[in-house]
């Protein structure tokens, strides 16, 4: 059903010197005044529902309801959007590709036409999330670490490398050129897009948490599941509610010696405390000048910590320059300033401001910012340097939670004496193990990677020297980073230090910290140590940077290798010394700390336009290793039931044209039952597979050893393992087994203690429904598409939590699993429910009788019920869950729009 656009008389041309750049939908021509007063970021959501209103997916209601944002966003109101792009990264991408080569298969078993299923907009994705951290340390650990990501993932790699030439509008960046985000901002990031004469805001949905990095940019991105981003590709709107949007206005400057990640941090703890979850955070005030592009993009990036949709910057002069500086042309950079100038988006801080009007505001001014890190296991709970000793003993003697660790008094001075390669040597509680500069946060931001640079040299000239059984490694975002860091004559420094650049993507920050020497490991587990990482990344939740790190600070890449100098996180910086210099003198932190000037002036000698200039025109060029990758041609692709990295799920294995309607839930056991905090980490591990874990034993049976059993990230496009890796973290602490940690479960009727996967088939062969229970945050973390396909193939129908992260609640949307809330002040503990009960949920089988946010009951066998509110938020959900799911919906859509 293509309409025809209500609103094409505001279509316009806009005009360049000696010719037009190209029409635009101009939002002044509609000349009402509310749209003066919205906040950028809803403007970018208002033109892209007038840009797309067909009266069918997209409506004039819409369009005013976005208008009317002022009134209309505090009533929850329901919007489509549908984003210009598409943001993948490997570890998503493959899954995602897998899914549209499955939904070829289907189309064609259905009759229809497979070509039809393509991305109908363009997709970027980069393959970035496979290097392990296997060689350290060492000048040739970048071609070593590519050598075994290419023997690893060779399989994946074709299989990407086939989508690419399968399917249309689709770009894939191979790997070993740098991190998604990274690469997104300083190349794929088109600010404006002209697609065929017609002008619009570029916007992205990105498979990654951290996509809203682009923010930074001026680009209203944000990070949805796997799930919502397939449909996305296909054309289908986004169904989200209309956010509310906190204005965040800065002032002042950073003082002398803070850096970017120090003020990140700070805002992360203040908007936390706020409250921002589900909104917009758009930031803006005198302050705004002061800060670079990337120290903007370093906030945006952060935006899933403080659990904000976005954390956005609009377009003004700052994001020009940039613009230029990353090698953007001259005629680029001048339509997107026309164009934005033209409709009303672009900040000009040289002209009066029009007072926007905010949900609610928060002010910093950026004087108050002082240096810290955050850990031991949240993002959001931050330290101040001054105040991290006494943290860190307060975090020993605690008891076990976030911020405890609960090592008895006695024991808290324990050393363990170990030898390391023939030399005598000691591991203390909170000595430093992993120091890694990782992750696209910090690595985008050259201020913070020379200032780590300008420590090393400080360091080195000092005579300091870092322990060798720390496992340090330095892994920037792009090929960037390198050319600067050459050219400043400051790579040797950090060289000197062991951090050698290791790859180009993520590694610690995701878990790909590769293995610590098996000396260090063992002292660590036979004394019981807590060990620390310090990393220069986003997230720090347990068991995902390391399994042997418990404790795990994040923090800003100077912080990163002035910790690994101290070896330890249990100092004093401003009273006891990092280190002995060459001349047996003490050395402070202020010793080798560089002033803000001589930072500045590094980064103004050395990041020239011509090094990103230089890095992208090559980068889809691939390399050696990439170029000579055969793969199969053919739009549908040739599975192999041996391959145990792509094998077809069985997700449309029974479809037929009609859809089965919605499902309540009779006599379902209680296959978990969880606390606050379940991390999609805990859900769907993406680290290493553990020896005794069923994904281990299903590739064991496969012939598959274990030095070759790689990451469940790298196993992403296989449901067999990635089925048996759910709820397989190691640290994950499940009530029904009375405080033991670990990836086990009980078999209700038996009573009998097995591995969750186990526990699950038994039920499925028995022929029961399973449900789990959840405290709050439900599902935060990263976004991750098989936390929600993993429970489904367990055969999961509900889940019941307190309240659930955003895009997780919309991805068990998306599988068909039923998200439910307790009310208010209850939850299972306060309803004595203990997780041996049986659970029946009674809805409709007709969908046109279920209401989004409808209350529904929960029945238990020991006569017990409560009242819970449905959380399907919206009818586009609803029509999801009657077809079983959202690739179901979009294929029979899909059948129905061309027959």
């Amino acid at each position: 059903m293509v309409n025809e656009n209500p609103f094409k008389s505001i279509l316009k041309t806009l005009e360049k010197p000696g010719g037009e750049y190209g029409k635009y939908y101009s939002l002044p021509a509609l000349n009402d005044p509310r749209i003066d007063r919205l906040p950028y970021s809803i403007k970018i959501l208002l033109e892209s529902a007038i840009r797309n209103c067909d009266e069918f997916q997209v409506k004039s209601n819409d369009v005013e309801k976005i208008i009317d944002w002022e009134n209309s966003a505090p009533k929850l109101v329901e919007i489509p959007f549908k984003p210009a792009r598409v943001l993948l990264q490997d570890f998503t991408g493959v899954p995602a590709v897998v899914d549209l080569a499955c939904m070829r298969d289907a189309m064609n078993n259905l009759g229809g036409d497979s070509n039809k299923i393509n991305p109908l907009v363009p997709v970027d994705l980069v393959i970035d999330h496979s290097v392990q951290v296997d060689v350290a340390r060492s000048e040739n650990a970048v071609q070593a670490n590519m050598e075994l990501e290419f023997q690893r993932n060779k399989e994946r790699f074709a299989f990407l490398k086939w989508g690419s030439n399968a399917f249309q509008n689709m770009l894939v960046v191979p790997p070993g050129s740098g991190i998604v985000h990274q690469v997104n901002l300083e190349y794929l990031g088109r600010v404006v897009f002209n697609t065929d004469g017609l002008l619009y805001p570029d916007s992205v949905v990105g498979t990654d948490s951290h996509t809203t990095m682009i923010d930074g940019l001026g680009v209203a991105g944000w990070g949805v599941g796997g799930i919502e981003a397939e449909a996305a590709m296909l054309g289908q709107p986004m169904s989200m509610v209309l956010p509310g949007v906190v204005g965040f206005k800065l002032s002042g400057k950073l003082r002398d010696g803070v850096t970017a990640t120090d003020l990140v941090l700070t805002v992360t703890q203040m908007l936390r405390k706020h409250g921002v979850v589900g909104k917009f955070v758009e930031f803006y005030g005198e302050g705004m000048s002061e800060l670079s592009l990337a120290d903007r993009a370093t906030i945006a990036n952060m935006s899933p910590e403080y659990g904000a949709t976005m954390g956005f910057f609009p377009v003004d002069h700052v994001t020009l320059q940039y613009l230029k500086l990353t090698g953007r042309s001259d005629e680029t950079v001048s339509l997107i300033e026309s164009y934005l100038r033209a409709n009303r988006m672009f900040v000009d801080y040289s002209e009066p401001q029009i007072e926007r009007v905010y949900s609610s505001c928060l002010a910093l001014n950026l004087e108050d910012v002082e240096p810290c890190i955050s850990g031991p296991k949240r993002p959001h709970d931050r330290v101040t340097l001054r105040e991290m000793k006494a943290d860190w003993h307060a975090c020993l003697d605690n008891r076990v939670g976030f911020k405890g660790f609960a090592i008895p008094k006695e024991s808290q001075g324990k050393v363990a004496e170990f030898s390391f390669r023939g030399t005598p040597a000691q591991l203390r509680h909170g000595d430093v193990v992993i120091a890694a500069i990782t992750s696209c946060t910090n690595t985008s931001n050259p201020s913070v990677m020379l200032g780590a640079a300008l420590v090393a040299k400080k360091a080195c000239e000092l005579g300091l020297e870092v322990k060798p059984w720390i496992k340090t490694s330095l892994a920037p975002g792009s090929g960037v980073v390198t050319k600067y860091l050459e050219r400043s004559g400051l790579q040797k420094y950090l060289n000197q230090l062991g951090f050698h650049i290791v790859g180009y993507g993520c590694t610690t920050c995701i878990g790909n910290s590769g293995d610590i020497d098996e000396a260090v490991a063992s002292a660590i587990t036979e004394n019981d140590l807590v060990a620390a990482a310090v990393l220069s990344g986003n997230r720090n939740f347990e068991g995902r940077v390391h399994p042997l790190t418990r404790a795990n600070y994040l923090a800003s890449p100077p912080l990163v290798v002035a910790y690994a100098l101290a070896g330890t996180v249990g100092i004093d910086f401003e009273t006891e010394p990092i280190g002995v210099g060459k001349d047996g003198k003490q050395i402070f932190f202020r010793d080798i700390w560089p002033s803000n000037d001589e930072v500045a002036q590094v980064v103004h000698s050395s990041v020239l336009p011509d090094m990103f200039k230089a890095t992208y025109q090559a980068i889809t060029k691939g390399n050696p290793m990439w170029n000579q990758l055969s793969v199969p041609s053919g739009n549908l692709y040739a599975w192999d039931s041996k391959s145990t990295y792509i094998h077809d799920p069985p997700y449309f294995k029974s479809m037929t044209m009609s859809p089965p309607g919605p499902h309540g839930v009779k006599d379902a056991y209680c296959l978990l039952n969880f606390g606050d905090s379940i991390t999609t980490d805990h859900i769907s591990p993406a680290g290493s597979i553990h020896k005794d874990s069923p994904a281990a034993r299903y590739l064991m049976e496969r012939g598959v050893d274990r030095r070759d059993f790689n990451s469940y990230g790298s196993r992403r496009g296989n449901d067999e393992v990635m089925a048996r890796g759910t709820f397989a973290n190691i640290r994950i602490v499940n009530k029904l087994l009375g405080g033991e940690v670990g990836p086990k479960t009980i078999h209700i009727s038996t009573g009998e203690k097995l591995s969750v996967f186990d526990v699950a088939m038994r039920y499925k062969s028995e022929g029961h429904d399973t449900i789990i229970l959840a405290g709050a945050e439900y599902g935060s973390g990263s976004s991750r598409d098989w936390a929600a396909k993993g429970p489904k193939l367990l055969g999961v129908k509900a889940v019941i939590a307190k309240s659930f992260e955003r895009i997780h609640r919309s991805n068990l949307v998306g599988m068909g699993i039923i998200p439910l809330c307790f009310k208010p002040g209850e939850d299972a503990e306060t309803l004595g429910l203990t997780g041996h009960e049986r659970y029946s949920i009674d809805l409709p089988s007709n969908v046109s009788e279920i209401r989004p946010g409808q209350d529904v009951t929960v029945a238990t066998d020991n006569g017990k019920s409560f009242t819970c509110t449905l959380r399907f938020d919206t009818e586009v959900e609803l029509a999801y869950f009657d077809h079983g799911g959202i690739l179901q919906y979009v294929i029979r859509n899909l059948i129905h729009a061309n027959h």
